[in-house]
């Protein structure tokens, strides 16, 4: 009597048929949810990794010059007291540029929903000292046209209010020089 088969007995593949592995629905579904698993860890391990922080805003140096300016302004008056009105008008203008750019600097960092300012990149800038001995008119006017020149350059690689704001200190310093100093 001829033995019946049983399912564990080797069924021999027939020599046209390739002998690749089929795979059924189960794996299929396996593969796929072990797949979309290995997405959402990944997801999760980069959201909580440290991002490295911003750079610092752009406009920090033209803050940095402009307070720096308005102190070598005021520091001239020692020696050229003959032009107080014009250094005095100086320094203030150079002061309101500082403040304008720290304020463009704060408002690019953004508000929480809760009123509080994110931790910036840009911290704010430290007060100059006034040099001494105090500055003359000349050391003064190249100051200013070196910030004007800079401003100028930075104002062509930005747009809108910033490249804006950036042409005006450059106006500014060019007119502090040329004719406030003259």
């Amino acid at each position: 009597m001829d033995a019946v088969p049983s399912r564990l007995d080797v069924i021999p593949v027939p020599p046209d048929r390739p002998s690749s592995p089929r795979l059924d629905r189960r794996s299929v579904l396996r593969s796929a949810g072990g797949g979309a698993l290995a997405l959402v860890a990944l997801g999760a391990v980069t959201a909580c990794s440290d991002k490295a922080p911003p750079a610092p805003d752009v406009l920090v140096d033209q803050e940095v010059s402009a307070r720096t300016d308005a102190v070598w302004a005021k520091a001239a008056i020692a020696t050229a007291p003959e032009h107080t009105a014009a250094l005095t008008t100086v320094a203030e203008q150079r002061t309101q540029h500082a403040d304008a750019l720290r304020t463009e600097i704060d408002r690019a960092t953004g508000v929480y929903g809760d009123g509080t300012k994110p931790k910036s990149a840009t911290p704010p800038v430290a007060a100059p000292v006034a040099p001494a001995p105090p500055p003359d008119l000349t050391a003064l006017r190249s100051r200013l046209t070196d910030s004007q020149a800079s401003a100028a350059a930075l104002a062509t690689t930005l747009s809108g209010y910033r490249a804006g704001l950036l042409g005006s200190i450059s106006a500014c310093c060019a007119t502090h020089v040329g004719v406030l100093l003259a």
